[in-house]
């Protein structure tokens, strides 16, 4: 399997984009969940790197069924000390003694506890990954507080800069309604470095296509050295242990 895919890993800069954010949106007829694996697998394969999973969609045993197809197994990361991944299934961030602040506050220290164990001097990892699947429903357990959320977020991302790590979101962009997701959407957006959306062909559905990537780069630097805004198109094929990434037509 190429790594991470050579259009995927051109567009997000090759190197890894360390005190970045990442936005991956996607939506029912087109998922962007092989993006978050294909990144944790990327990370994961590194001597130095480590990865947190907040992990609120499927238990842990789907992702390491997925990996284990893409050559890499998530429980022998986790007993090598690689992985922290936090089963979060049935989270609620309002208790009965605690408020939905109290909640997020406590699942924000979890994962920076995590991250300073890694970036401790018996782990030193140089690079963290800080992975959420998905923050639509992050919004559900904070009983439909979009602040306490794009709060939490903005707290996690603050340790993109402070600790040198990369926080990776994946967002179902039409779960919402149209009255809340543009004001959801626009601090999702301001807030990454890079957006990642998955999204069905415009020409209806093909056998050898499942769809198409937009990546939006917005600190990668243009060949005049000053920072801009680049974007890229291409399509994919997700195959049980891979995906391909291509152009438009050049698929053989």
């Amino acid at each position: 399997m190429a790594e991470v895919g050579d259009l995927l890993a051109e567009a997000m800069g090759h190197s890894l984009p360390v005190g970045k954010v990442v936005l991956v949106g996607d939506c029912v007829e087109t998922s962007g969940a092989f993006v978050l694996h294909l990144l944790l697998k990327r990370c994961l394969s590194l001597d130095s790197s480590f990865a947190v999973f907040v992990a609120l969609s499927h238990p842990f045993s789907h992702y390491d069924r997925v990996l284990r197809k893409m050559g890499c197994n998530l429980s022998v990361q986790k007993k090598n000390g690689k992985l922290h991944f936090l089963e979060l299934l049935d989270f609620s961030a309002r208790s009965k003694e605690n408020s939905v602040d109290d909640g997020f506050c406590k699942l924000y220290n979890e994962i920076r506890k995590a991250v300073e164990t890694a970036r401790s001097k018996d782990t030193k990892a140089s690079c963290v990954y800080i992975m959420i699947d998905d923050i639509s429903l992050l919004e559900i357990a904070a009983d439909g507080s979009e602040n306490d959320v794009l709060n939490f977020l903005h707290y996690c991302s603050t340790l993109t800069s402070e600790m040198d790590c990369l926080l990776i979101i994946l967002n179902h962009e039409d779960v919402y309604s149209s009255e809340e997701a543009p004001r959801l959407l626009a601090h999702l957006q301001h807030l990454s470095d890079i957006e990642i959306r998955a999204a069905p062909l415009n020409t209806g559905l093909a056998a050898d296509v499942h769809g198409q990537l937009t990546v939006i780069n917005k600190g990668l630097l243009n060949d005049d050295r000053r920072s801009g805004r680049r974007i890229w198109n291409f399509q994919f094929k997700v195959k049980e242990n891979s995906v391909e990434f291509f152009y438009p037509g050049s698929q053989h």
